[in-house]
């Protein structure tokens, strides 16, 4: 699928009321970084994302990886419902948030698998997030295939609460309940978002299963960048993904 001209998504000012808006954060909104840490949504998009969510009449959200408290920091000072943990986390619309009951000490188990590696190759990265955990190796691309065989080992022996999830140069190990596509239906039940078309917007592996979801519900669905996808509609990068949100 190519980048397609974002006038053909069919999401217009005029419609914009008939549908719940949501989006993927890192790669997405705020473009990639060298490290999670480094990570920022343009203030500019900031701005339009708190305009879109007035004239969606509050319907917007951000589904990621990420937890909610990171969720937070990266859209301050909006305050978003949405899920964190591919939805293992989420907020309601009401400020109410939720998470799953998951094995903490499992993954203190898989963590302390996983560190000596870290510490011997210089440039990967864990990133623990309570209830998961994201094995980055941007910064050491050669480890690819050894990062990959140590997430597999370390989560074997939690294999029937855990499961691996690749992603753009990581492997994240999360709970295997918590999916994008459970998080996303969960959202659509609840008001404002219940009775509305939905658009989901993502650019990774683990955004696939919320095409899915989203294209089961007759919504609109976009890649952003590029790799195959179940995506309907494609566009280049985050910034030509706010400047079609700014013709909302």
């Amino acid at each position: 699928m190519n980048s397609v001209d974002r006038t053909s998504i069919p999401v217009t000012t005029e419609n914009l009321d008939k549908h719940a808006l949501l989006f993927d954060l890192d790669g997405t909104l705020a473009p990639i970084a060298a490290t999670p840490q480094q990570a920022h949504v343009p203030a500019e998009t900031l701005q339009v994302l708190g305009r879109l969510h007035k004239r969606a009449g509050g319907a917007l959200a951000i589904v990621s990886g990420r937890p909610l408290a990171q969720i937070d920091s990266l859209v301050h000072p909006l305050v978003l419902c949405g899920a964190g943990l591919h939805g293992a986390q989420w907020r309601e619309p009401d400020g109410k948030i939720h998470e799953l009951p998951v094995d903490t000490g499992a993954v203190a188990s898989m963590v302390q698998s996983l560190s000596p590696m870290v510490e011997r190759w210089p440039g990967l990265q864990l990133e623990h997030k309570g209830l998961s955990l994201a094995l980055h190796y941007r910064n050491a691309p050669d480890h690819e295939h050894d990062v990959r065989i140590a997430a597999e080992s370390a989560v074997q022996s939690h294999a029937d609460r855990f499961v691996l999830q690749p992603g753009k140069m990581v492997v994240e190990i999360k709970p295997r309940q918590a999916s994008k596509a459970a998080a996303i239906n969960r959202l659509m039940g609840l008001a404002p978002f219940a009775g509305r078309v939905p658009l989901f917007a993502g650019d990774d592996l683990t955004d696939e299963a919320g095409f899915q979801a989203v294209k089961a519900l007759g919504g609109v669905t976009i890649k952003i960048g590029e790799g195959d996808t179940a995506a309907d509609f494609r566009l280049p990068t985050p910034a030509a993904l706010a400047s079609w949100l700014a013709l909302l």
